[in-house]
């Protein structure tokens, strides 16, 4: 005989860690080489003078310097264009 009643099955039990995204180095802070400067999903701040972009979207510097963000413009592939933060270091 049973102890405990039926309690079905639960399905909604599981749960993932955080990725930790976002911004890792705030505009004038200095980073040095290899440094991630942003984590993201997906393109939205784009890599500038003295960075690089991950195959997974992170931007990390390429040498030395001062990071530094800049709005600007990027042209999609159907002409129109799209607001994003061009993230560099100096």
């Amino acid at each position: 005989m049973s102890k405990t009643k039926a309690g079905g099955s639960s399905k909604n039990v599981r749960d993932s860690a955080g990725q930790r995204l976002g911004v890792k180095a705030y505009a004038g802070e200095t980073v040095k080489v290899g440094e991630v400067i942003v984590r993201q999903i997906g393109r939205t701040k784009i890599p500038g003078p003295g960075t690089k972009m991950a195959k997974d979207f992170t931007i990390f510097a390429m040498k030395n310097g001062t990071v530094k963000y800049r709005d600007t413009k990027i042209r999609r592939f159907t002409g129109k264009t799209a607001p994003r933060s061009e993230v560099s270091v100096v």
